[in-house]
């Protein structure tokens, strides 16, 4: 078993309160979960509302199968993300 996880720091330079931030935030997790059946929570800068930090994880058998699933989920969220993604931090164990 392999356990894949991402750190996606994005920005959110519109947002002028908690509130604005908070849409993209759920609007993201609610789709990387729907469409690629993975574990995401907002995991620091809760109360800061210009940087979205996001913990994302996901299981697989094996690194390729891992490699594979956080690939396509970068190439989605560079694509349809409303907000610009500043950082990723990414491990497989």
């Amino acid at each position: 078993m392999r356990i894949g996880t991402l750190k996606l720091t994005f920005d959110v330079p519109w947002a002028n309160s908690l509130k604005d931030k908070r849409m993209v935030v759920k609007s993201i997790t609610g789709k990387l979960r729907d469409k690629f059946g993975v574990s995401v929570a907002e995991i620091e800068e809760q109360d800061t509302h210009r940087t979205a930090v996001l913990g994302v994880a996901c299981v697989g058998g094996c690194t390729a199968q891992i490699d594979s699933v956080l690939d396509h989920m970068l190439g989605w969220i560079d694509v349809n993300s409303q907000a610009p993604l500043r950082k990723v931090e990414r491990e497989v164990i």
